[in-house]
């Protein structure tokens, strides 16, 4: 009883008040001749009289780059539409049950008040408050949310009889600045609708799987009796009581003639008939590519551009509305995420990785980003969240979830090579392949640093390997790389400066995956690839020598745009020379050569006239390579370890997928994934591919043989030019398993 008088007497004051708030607001002050009135005029002038309506939180598309939808983040699902996009019966049920004299009055309803006066004297209960004054409730609580004052929001009991004037008092000056219409239609796309659905599009999807526009007239009614108490008029929960809730809102329809007799007799008689379409957000709901798609939230997430601070730019994302337009290729995408998940399970005991991720030459567009395991942070078999194809962080430092990168073993090897040729050496140039020990002090030249390390079995180590017995001969460098013989690499670098090297990998895009510091050549191990980098870096730096030496920055992101049209910058491509275009000649030339006749003639590439491509393989199999491009794409291709170097992960007398492998080669499993991709572009006009430019005649020319230390048994010997690799060992099918000559395969000493 105490309860009830209580209410009577809230409702009593609060109708009091709103008297002289109507007065105030639309009669002079003078024409109001009681004290009271003119206090209650007083309070009410001091009340807010305009409410700025923040845009609600909308949801975020990305998409790629034909369109199609990779995901959706949001803080509210929630898609606005237009009240010409609306069923007429939700329109004209929300209406009926929630306010049938809103367009009569005002934006505050006496009737209302007195109404819920009586119903409250009688012991029931009945809502005062009209759509408006819903609406600005509910915009109120919407612009605390998105300024992160959450704790400040008050519902029902929590207001005070001061709240209540606030809301009159701005409900009225609403009424004033917009339509009905207008109002109607910002209250179906803010009001709640139950588990997680804002607005009546949202709603219409979740519960019927539907649109706001083709609501029928049962689904529309059902929908407008939830929004009194989402929790007890809870379509999936509280079927039952939903049913009872229509039959209500389908009453007051026919007696306000908003629908006939007719209507209604069928309506009531209707099954609710729910299509639950729960929505699903994230990349861990990601229609494809869900590590495309962190790739891309972390782009967002970590740029100022969006937002000066984290939960500015998470803001940004998951309420601002935006179509994130991306470079992803959708049919390449299923290409290359079809040959990692068939390489290797991700809940395969062997727990091995693969990885494909290719960019764009002459402009950094991802075109793919694809590996076998599940993006899922549930600890379960199978499930990782970290990025294969990335480094650890951005250039700022920031988190981009990525694996921080693999030694690549041989596919180090061209940078050299390209260094040699900007030395004006010739690829031509006979190297003594048969130099294997390089004591302690070694005077590598490192004109940025130092050089250490040594193969020299008088100081208790191995002589420099190469992967088999047969190649420890003279041939030209160009031989040597299109065979990958590490003794060759070696030899060239006795003649070059470290810091150059290491210049040239940098200059190309390649980088220290857990750093993002230039490649390390500290050591001579790293000659053959002992230094971890990120996929994607290493096809950006083949797409380098692709493009003609112009290297192109990674970029993932095409057009960012907010539910209002407005554009944000997003990262250029950065495009710029940074090799010659002679030198970036040289090393396709080469590397063509490899993939014709050296460690890569199994690769099944369909054209290889128009392509190069570099293999690697490091200690133990563990990391399998096979980098390479074309005019029009360039491919990183890995197929490893992802948990570490350790003896269990050796990749050596091993089944896959029912086949034998004494040791994987980075021709087989890697390359085979590499050519796939490679020849799903083919044909595609956007990817046009042209000829292999020639290097210049000076690359190509005879020259003297490079002549060594004493270190060398063969110093200052000629042996006859050889141009062709030997057949023996070098020919195999691409997932047989196989030899090869060096691989870079190499400890450190």
């Amino acid at each position: 009883m105490a309860s009830a008088l209580g209410r009577l007497l809230r409702l009593i004051v609060v109708s009091i008040a709103c008297g002289a708030l109507v007065a105030g607001l639309f009669a002079p002050a003078t024409a109001v001749a009681a004290t009271v009135a003119d206090d209650s005029i007083s309070m009410f002038n001091h009340l807010p009289g305009t409410l700025d309506i923040d845009p609600p939180a909308q949801t975020t598309k990305v998409l790629a780059s034909d369109g199609s939808v990779i995901a959706r983040f949001y803080a509210e699902d929630r898609h606005d539409v237009t009240l010409a996009n609306m069923s007429p019966y939700i329109k004209n049920g929300i209406v009926a049950i929630e306010d049938a004299r809103f367009y009569q009055h005002g934006g505050i309803d006496p009737t209302g008040i007195l109404r819920a006066i009586v119903a409250t004297v009688q012991g029931g209960r009945e809502g005062a408050s009209t759509i408006t004054q819903q609406y600005v409730n509910n915009i109120i609580i919407q612009n605390l949310v998105s300024k992160g004052q959450s704790n400040q929001v008050k519902l029902g009991a929590q207001k005070t009889v001061g709240d209540k004037l606030k809301e009159m008092r701005l409900a009225i000056a609403m009424e004033k600045k917009y339509s009905k219409d207008q109002i109607l239609q910002g209250y179906l796309n803010i009001i709640y609708f139950g588990n997680g659905a804002y607005g009546i599009q949202a709603a219409a999807k979740l519960y019927f799987n539907t649109t706001a526009k083709n609501l029928t007239l049962p689904q529309a009614a059902a929908l407008a009796g939830v929004v009194n108490s989402p929790t007890v008029y809870d379509p999936v929960a509280h079927p039952d009581n939903v049913v009872t809730r229509r039959n209500q809102v389908l009453a007051k329809m026919v007696a306000q003639k908003k629908i006939t007799q007719k209507q209604y007799a069928a309506a009531v008689k209707a099954a609710l008939t729910l299509h639950v379409n729960k929505p699903t957000q994230g990349c861990i709901a990601a229609a494809m590519a869900p590590y495309f798609c962190d790739y891309v939230q972390q782009l967002v997430l970590n740029n100022s551009a969006y937002g000066a601070t984290p939960d500015d730019r998470a803001k940004f994302l998951y309420q601002g509305g935006l179509t994130i337009k991306t470079t992803l290729d959708p049919k390449l995408q299923q290409v290359a995420q079809d040959r990692v998940n068939n390489t290797m399970s991700p809940t395969d005991p062997l727990q091995r990785g693969a990885d494909v991720v290719s960019v764009q030459p002459g402009t950094g567009k991802v075109l793919t980003m694809a590996q076998n395991t599940v993006y899922n942070p549930a600890t379960k078999p199978g499930n990782y969240m970290g990025n294969f194809s990335l480094p650890l962080k951005d250039a700022n430092g920031l988190p981009l979830h990525g694996s921080g990168g693999f030694q690549i073993g041989s596919t180090f090897k061209p940078f050299v090579f390209a260094e040699w040729l900007r030395t004006g050496h010739s690829m031509m140039t006979k190297i003594n392949g048969a130099v294997r020990d390089y004591p302690p002090g070694y005077p590598w030249k490192n004109s940025c640093g130092t050089t250490t390390g040594f193969y020299d079995p008088a100081s208790g180590t191995t002589l420099l390997p190469n992967d088999d017995p047969n190649h420890y001969y003279p041939m030209t460098a160009y031989l040597g790389l299109a065979i990958s013989i590490n003794t060759i690499t070696f030899q060239t670098a006795t003649q070059l400066d470290f810091c150059n090297i290491q210049k040239m990998a940098t200059a190309a895009g390649l980088k220290e995956g857990s750093t993002n510091k230039p490649y390390n050549l500290s050591h001579i191990s790293n000659l053959i690839g002992s230094d971890n980098v990120a996929p994607i870096d290493l096809a950006t730096a083949y797409a380098t020598f692709a493009a003609g030496g112009v290297r192109c920055e990674p970029i993932a992101l095409t057009s960012v745009t907010d539910s209002t049209g407005k554009s944000y910058p997003v990262p250029s491509a950065n495009c710029q020379r940074t090799m010659s275009k002679e030198v970036a000649a040289g090393v396709t030339y080469a590397l063509q050569y490899m993939l014709v006749h050296g460690s890569g003639y199994a690769i099944p590439l369909n054209d290889k006239a128009t392509a190069f491509a570099k293999t690697g393989t490091t200690d133990g199999n563990v990391e399998t390579w096979t980098v390479g491009a074309n005019s029009g794409i360039a491919t990183a291709a890995w197929f490893g370890s992802y948990q570490g170097n350790g003896p269990q992960w050796v990749n050596q007398d091993i089944t896959i997928n029912g086949v034998y492998y004494p040791g994987i080669d980075g021709n087989q499993l890697a390359g085979s994934n590499w050519a796939a991709v490679m020849n799903a572009a083919a044909g595609n006009p956007a990817y046009q591919v042209n000829p292999l430019t020639a290097p210049p005649a000076s690359m190509l020319s005879q020259t003297a043989p490079l002549i060594a230390g004493t270190n060398n048994p063969l110093a200052g010997s000629r042996v006859p030019m050889q141009q062709q690799p030997p057949t023996s060992g070098t020919q195999h099918q691409a997932q047989a398993p196989t030899t090869k000559p060096g691989k870079g395969k190499s400890k450190k000493h």
